[in-house]
């Protein structure tokens, strides 16, 4: 109850009063958001080198956002990731993992963030930042409480592979900062090591319309009082080494 407490007071201080995180998944096999915007911009990584350790900047498809990617692997598409069964995606497989930092000309800022969360495993971590400020830490938890007992999301939904990967599911989940909240800065990390955290079709914007399924209660009471995902629930799954 203590550490609760802490977390609590932390998100308090890092955030504008009133401001609320709100979660959402898209219906199965969707690998896009459904929300509208003011401004947004997606990364799909297609036009990236392969490789690990990568960094570099980009646009996201001509937005008014500029990300910088820092220590990222691309990996082309297989079973665990790559929207659409073609191209490439991101993943890691290290609890250092990856960050992401972001600016924008517009004063608004950037208040939101979705991906298309692909072999979702237990060590699926991932952090948003306002400068110094931990404004609000998730795990992979809530989302596999919402989405583990429905068959349609797991395997992969592209259909390009045989396997289909039947023992994870895959899902878009959107991240809302409402109340003045906007992130200038995402860690991407996989805690505990149990595979790899695949993702692809970062979008990142200014949010107009909140779209998807809410992540149920009590995972969201938990998450909007504390800013912290609070317990991961690792699950079983093949443990993928760095590529030579």
């Amino acid at each position: 109850m203590r550490a609760l407490i802490s977390a609590a007071a932390a998100f308090a201080l890092a955030a504008p009063a009133g401001a609320v995180v709100i979660i959402t998944y898209e219906a199965p096999g969707v690998q896009n958001t459904t929300a509208t915007f003011d401004f947004v911009g997606v990364e799909t990584f297609d036009s990236r080198p392969t490789g690990t350790g990568l960094s570099f900047t980009t646009d996201f498809g001509g937005s008014e956002i500029t990300g910088e990617y820092r220590n990222v692997q691309i990996n082309d598409v297989d079973v665990f990731g790559g929207a659409g069964g073609t191209g490439k995606y991101a993943v890691t497989f290290s609890s250092t993992g990856y960050e992401i930092l972001l600016s924008t000309s517009r004063p608004e800022g950037v208040n939101y963030f979705g991906y298309w969360l692909s072999a979702l495993d237990g060590g699926n971590n991932v952090q948003f930042y306002k400068g110094a400020d931990l404004v609000y830490s998730f795990t992979p938890a809530a989302v596999l409480a919402a989405i583990g007992s429905k068959p349609a999301y797991f395997c992969n939904p592209t259909g390009a592979f045989p396997d289909g990967n039947c023992r994870e599911p895959y899902a878009f989940v959107n991240f809302y900062f409402t109340g003045g909240l906007t992130i200038d800065r995402i860690l991407v990390f996989e805690n505990p090591p149990v595979g790899g955290y695949e993702s692809d079709n970062h979008t990142v914007g200014y949010f107009k319309t909140i779209t998807g399924t809410p992540i149920p209660e009590p995972a969201t009471w938990a998450m909007m009082i504390a800013g912290f995902g609070l317990v991961g629930a690792a699950m079983r799954r093949r443990l993928v080494p760095l590529p030579a």
